[in-house]
């Protein structure tokens, strides 16, 4: 079967139902022999992921939902895919849970978040709505999920329209519980096509009243803010979104669109601001992380989880009718003014057999598969390449070069297999601190997650190498020590 089929509007929204009984089959044996599937990262069954939703703890387990498309590596009518884990690592797949089936959700139920309350947990989202011109209307909807995984959407929205003042660009709601009362954080864009985060207030998670927009900056956000985030690490508020359209003057970046956050010392409900909040900085020096949804679980730790993968972005996997993957899970935490991005300490159980150690000025190691944890610590001032998935000769893979003495470091995709989104560049070059050097790397078949320097940056990037490329080189000025992880599959 071929999936590359002229995807009208028409198809792009066509019912779920209306598709032959016998293509999801077909089209879940064509993703199947993609050379590129992931062993330990989410990714769909079929067709296209994106945002992160819902990700929360509840009845016992964590849950995660993710917007798709199930018929297509492209965007059109989209529904919620819903998984749950016992241990943050092993996601076992519950299917479709939140289908469009209203008038307020009719072309798409879009991204939003979850809470659990009493015995129930809470779902907020965007209905998508187009008239026959093609004009949308947003609408911020409410469902229950019972203990059984039920769900049980409110008959009448939340919120059924902008203030005024905004446009239909309204979605991505955020549910939090703030003293005493429940917060809705919406992604807006006003009638001056500026980009803006707009906060709700409610007492019971029926009534909701607007409280304005938050403050906290002075900069303008671009044309639109996606998947606003508000948690809270030792008190202090760190907000999570994606601005689109942000000038390249108020921040340095080269994807698209950036995902980005700002730290402030106090949140002040009666104002609405974030207090003495810091500059606007990227959240991954990467390529490809977007949407990142974080929550305050219940043991207290921040956790966060992003969806690898940019919007208006064609990648190599789309031919065979599927699209992105999601981040492993993260813990954030705020040291010394400075937010640490750690993997969750569960990614320990991936591990298998005894670690390979490394200590040499130059290391070349056949990994077999490219499905591993590398952990490399360096001394300061030294200068060393890394060449991540290359062949035995080293001709090609993904390169990460860093030099101490300057406090740079750069990644490079250009030769690590298909070439992909050149139009946004093939490199990421950034600052990193000097002092000694700590790098820990998750490498899955076709994504690479890199932690540096204990999470204080990462970089996330979807490279797509040959069958060929599982070799691992190592240069460095002076020796340095490691050691090199297999990992298992999930579920296994």
């Amino acid at each position: 079967m071929n999936n590359n089929f002229n995807w009208t509007r028409q198809l792009r929204y066509q019912a779920y139902e209306a598709w032959p009984q016998d293509y999801q089959t077909i089209l879940k044996e064509q993703t199947a022999r993609s050379p590129w599937r992931l062993d330990y990262h989410i990714q769909p069954p079929t067709g296209l992921l994106n945002d992160p939703n819902g990700f929360s703890f509840f009845n016992g387990k964590w849950h995660l939902f993710y917007q798709t498309y199930p018929m297509g590596a492209v965007h059109g009518l989209k529904s919620w895919y819903h998984l749950t884990s016992e241990n943050l690592v092993d996601w076992h797949e519950e299917g479709l849970k939140l289908l469009p089936s209203t008038p307020f959700d009719s072309h798409g139920v879009y991204s939003g978040s979850a809470l659990p309350v009493n015995d129930k947990l809470f779902l907020a989202y965007t209905g998508n709505v187009r008239d026959e011109n093609w004009t949308r209307t947003s609408y911020q909807l409410g469902a229950w999920m019972q203990p059984d995984g039920e769900i049980v959407k409110l008959t009448n929205p939340l919120i059924s329209e902008p203030p005024f003042g905004y446009t239909q660009e309204f979605r991505d709601p955020q549910v939090i519980f703030f003293k005493n009362e429940y917060l809705l954080l919406i992604g807006a864009q006003n009638q001056n096509e500026q980009g803006e985060i707009l906060v709700y207030r409610s007492p019971d998670l029926d009534t909701w009243s607007y409280a304005g927009p938050l403050q906290f900056t002075q900069q303008s956000m671009g044309f639109m803010i996606e998947c606003p985030n508000l948690v809270f690490i030792a008190g202090k508020p760190l907000l999570l979104f994606c601005p689109q359209g942000l000038v390249h003057s108020s921040l340095d970046y080269q994807n698209i669109y950036p995902n980005t956050y700002v730290i402030g010392e106090a949140y002040d409900i009666e104002t609405n601001q974030l207090t003495r909040p810091s500059d606007l900085k990227n959240l991954d020096e990467g390529f490809d992380l977007y949407a990142t949804q974080a929550f305050n679980a219940p043991d207290g730790r921040a956790l966060a989880i992003s969806w690898i993968g940019l919007p208006e972005i064609n990648y190599p996997t789309d031919s065979f009718g599927w699209a992105h993957c999601l981040s492993i899970v993260k813990e954030l935490t705020i040291e010394h003014g400075i937010l640490h991005q750690r993997p969750v300490k569960e990614m320990k159980q991936l591990r298998i057999d005894s670690p390979v150690f490394l200590n040499q000025s130059t290391s070349k190691i056949d990994a077999g598969q490219n499905r591993y944890e590398l952990n490399l610590d360096f001394k300061e001032n030294q200068t060393g390449e890394i060449y991540l998935c290359s062949d035995s000769t080293q001709n090609n893979g993904f390169i990460l070069s860093f030099d101490r003495s300057h406090g740079k470091m750069k990644i490079d995709r250009s030769l690590s297999g298909e070439v992909f989104a050149e139009d946004f560049g093939v490199t990421r070059e950034f600052t990193i601190t000097q002092e000694p050097l700590s790098l820990q790397i998750f490498v899955d078949t076709s994504v690479v997650e890199i932690f540096v320097n204990d999470g204080k940056q990462t970089a996330s990037a979807r490279i797509f190498p040959s069958s060929e490329q599982t070799t691992l080189w190592i240069e460095c000025d002076e020796a340095f020590s490691g050691s090199l992880w297999k990992l298992r599959k999930m579920n296994e």
